[in-house]
């Protein structure tokens, strides 16, 4: 299977370095290019990609707009595109709103080559993928946000009255 891509990036340069390597992968056929996220929507509706790869930073529309409207597209479009972010600046507000458009992945423009080929690949078959440091980052948000214990379920339970246990019995239907 062939991976339909579209490159959209505002530098020429770095686009059409992007779109030469992809290319040069026997399974990975670049479809499209676009130099702002409103060129890159348009090319990725006319073109089917399975992935866009988008920059963040961007005129006319960003990377992170190009990717909502990508995302949750109007009625009457079928298609969506997965969407792998691609910025030069490590800044994680990028990428949690990469992530909250649903971006499935989000690569800093200095992995090495071989991992932004991966980066297109995994998210074709449907996973996600973060850079390294930045899912080093999100790991430790995570563990600074401890949940707030919650008591025992059966704890509570246990101090409900018969009534309110029959009730509870009742409202929740037959156990099968």
């Amino acid at each position: 299977m062939t991976i339909r891509v579209v490159v959209v990036d505002d530098q020429d340069m770095v686009r059409s370095g992007f779109a030469a390597l992809l290319s040069a992968q026997s399974d990975i056929d670049v479809v499209g290019e676009a130099p702002n996220g409103r060129l890159g929507v348009e090319a990725s509706r006319n073109t089917h990609p399975d992935v866009v790869l988008m920059d963040v930073r961007m005129p006319e529309m960003d990377g992170l707009e190009a990717a909502r409207r990508l995302l949750d597209p109007p009625p009457g479009v079928a298609h969506r595109s997965k969407v792998l972010m691609l910025t030069t600046f490590d800044i994680d507000d990028y990428v949690y709103e990469a992530l909250h458009a649903g971006a499935s992945g989000f690569l800093l423009k200095d992995a090495p080559v071989a991992e932004l080929v991966q980066a297109v690949r995994v998210i074709a078959a449907g996973d996600a993928l973060l850079a390294p440091s930045i899912t080093r980052r999100l790991i430790e948000d995570v563990a600074r946000r401890r949940p707030v214990p919650r008591p025992n379920t059966r704890l509570r339970l246990n101090g409900l009255t018969p009534r309110e246990s029959e009730v509870l019995l009742l409202v929740a239907g037959p156990v099968e």
